[in-house]
């Protein structure tokens, strides 16, 4: 998704899933599978360094933006890596948002 002021940050998340599509096709006869993967709102805050690691407060406005009800955390995004790596040995070339259904959800600002 993109907002005003990010056109450089946005070309490149358009740029990095364009190269694994390229790339899937071009490493693909040599049994690689590329795919990239594209998180949310992933709150990486307080959970950097475990010994301080606690459960981030966010508010019903917040959690009400995602379908899941939640702001996403890391373990999201390696269970995701660990999907491909492990279980989708028939998918390639694809761009797998995690984000908890929130950038499929209209939000209308009042």
């Amino acid at each position: 998704m993109s907002e005003p002021g990010t056109e450089a940050y946005t070309a490149s998340k358009g740029g990095i899933v364009a190269l694994t599509h390229g790339m899937a096709i071009s490493l693909g006869e040599h049994g690689i599978r590329v795919n990239c993967i594209s998180p949310g709102w992933i709150e990486v805050g307080d959970w950097q360094y475990s010994a301080r690691a606690q459960t981030p407060q966010h508010s019903d406005r917040d959690r009400l933006q995602h379908p899941v009800g939640r702001v996403g955390v890391p373990e999201d995004i390696a269970r995701a890596c660990r999907f491909l790596i492990e279980e989708a040995d028939f998918t390639t070339g694809q761009n797998l948002v995690i984000d908890g259904g929130m950038t499929v959800k209209m939000i209308y600002e009042e």
